[in-house]
Parts: structure tokens; sequence; C-alpha cells
């Protein structure tokens, strides 16, 4: 059964209360096992998806994937994309811009990581941080040479400046797709629990984790702000519940597979110059065994 995706999409001009999104819903499969065929199939379908957008070089995919810590970012890319080609597949985590980044634009570092036409490119974390992160921490704006402008119209001229810049990816073949992973204070409680509780997943946690958890409000009003801000047509959020991780795993990947195929991608046809072409060398291949049994 094909996954409704469209309810967890973020319509353009729509106004937007995350609050009365769910981060729980009733999952998509019916066990564990069926959890796995249905990701299997997605995995399957993607790999394929990928060696046509590939063969295809008409368009490139971008996927954006912002959250709370203990999200299940991490988790997400590495089931989804699995099976996709690593040379057709990019990923990149941004962290604290550097200093040299700090003397660009804010889109700059980002820009420089888009994918090339008839690959997927993946920002853990992205050119978003500007408009939440350091909306919840303004002293940040001091590297940027900004700290006496941080006011409402420094957050609206960024986001005009995402949608603008989205749209011209649009417009020149990248695709663009968002995923907010939607996760309640109470979940995040216990898997940083978990982080502490179980020893190979200590690395994941640290004290920063339990300081930025204190700003939770701060960053759910910002998160809702830029969603509602920058959800476009062309260039979607999609509020995933994330509280279930095999549920959230699976809506993103059918929302990325149902993309890939919205695009009508195909192999590039074979002209008779060039089927000629094969044809001869065909030939030669067949003389070669032919002449090795003499």
């Amino acid at each position: 059964m094909k996954i409704e995706t469209k309810r967890f999409r973020v319509r353009e001009g729509e106004k937007l209360d995350l609050a009365k999104h769910p981060t729980r819903v009733d999952p998509v499969y019916d066990s564990k096992s069926d959890y796995k065929k249905i990701l299997e199939k997605h995995v399957d379908d993607l790999s394929d998806l990928q060696e046509v957008l590939y063969a295809d070089d008409g368009y490139a995919l971008l996927l954006i994937f912002q959250a709370m810590d203990a999200a299940g970012k991490d988790g997400v890319i590495r089931h989804v994309m699995s099976g996709v080609n690593p040379q057709g597949c990019e990923v990149y985590s941004f962290k604290t811009p550097s200093a040299q980044e700090l003397q660009h634009d804010f889109l700059w570092r980002t820009a420089r990581c888009l994918p090339e036409r008839g690959r997927i490119g993946i920002f853990n974390r992205s050119y978003y941080e500007e408009v939440l992160v350091v909306r919840v921490h303004p002293e940040y704006l001091v590297g940027e040479g900004k700290a006496d402008l941080c006011d409402k119209s420094l957050w609206r001229d960024r986001y005009r400046s995402i949608v603008d810049f989205e749209r011209h990816l649009h417009a020149n073949g990248t695709r663009v797709l968002k995923f907010f992973l939607h996760l309640s204070k109470e979940e995040q409680r216990q898997r940083f629990l978990a982080r502490i509780d179980e020893a190979d997943k200590n690395w994941k946690f640290s004290l920063a984790d339990i300081q930025e958890r204190k700003h939770w409000d701060a960053y759910q009003e910002a998160y809702q702000d830029a969603l509602e801000a920058t959800s476009t047509k062309d260039s979607p959020w999609y509020v995933v519940p994330a509280d279930d991780k095999e549920n959230a795993r699976l809506i993103v990947s059918q929302v990325i597979v149902d993309a890939l195929e919205d695009l009508k991608l195909s192999y590039p046809a074979t002209s008779d110059e060039r089927r000629q072409e094969l044809l001869g060398i065909r030939k030669q291949l067949e003389a070669e065994a032919e002449d090795a049994k003499d």
C-alpha cells in the first residue's frame, strides 16, 4: 500500500502551527517484518531511480534534513539511502561556520556543496541553521558582523533570500525536498537517557545537547516561522512525525520515490548511427570468440 504523504506537506502560504502537528501517527507498517519489507522496496526503487537520474542528466535532487537533537536524521539518511550508488550521492553535515565561511553571505558555504545534475545531494542541517540556531542564539551574529541588525526584518530578509535561492535552483534543474523530523520533548528525553545508559551511544551525547534542550520553545517557534515562510510548491517542507523512527523512515523514503518518479526520467535514446556503431563493435567481439576457438 502506497503511503499518503500529502498530509505531511506544508502547503505554500499555509499558517503553520507545529503544536497541532503530531509527533507520532498510526504506523504505516503492520509489524517489524512489514516495515523491513516496505523499506526494502523503497530502497530498491530509489536505487533504480538514482541510476536513471544519473543517466538522464537533466536534474539534480537536493534533500535537506532539519530537526532537534536526537530526532533521527542520521538514521533516516543511513537507512533510506542505503541502496543508492555512493558515486551518485553525497552527504554534507554543516556544523559551526569557520572563520572563512563567516566572511561570506550565509548561503555561500552550502551553495558550494550543491549536487551536480544526475546526482543526489543530502544536507544534514543546512543554510536553514542561519534562521534557526542563529535566531535562538543571536549572539552568533557577532561573527557575521550583523549584531546590530538582529530584529524581525533580518529573518524576513533571510527567508526571502532562501525562497529566491531555492526558486533559482528549481528553475535550473535542482529539485529540493525539505524534511523537518518532528520530535516530542518527551521522546527526546528518552533518547538522551538511552545515549547515557547504552555504552555504544555515549559518544552521541554532550552537555551542549542539554543546554540546547533548555531552548526548546524558542526552537519550536523558530522552526514554525521558517517552515511557514519557506515552504513552496516547488520546494516544499514535510513535517514528518519522528517519535517512531521506522515510520519516519518510510514516510521520507516514499516522498523521495514519488518526487523522482514525477520527473519522468528516462535513459537516453540510442540514435540509428549509435546503434550501427554498437552492432559493429558486437561483430568484432563475436569475431574474437571465433578466433579463440580456432
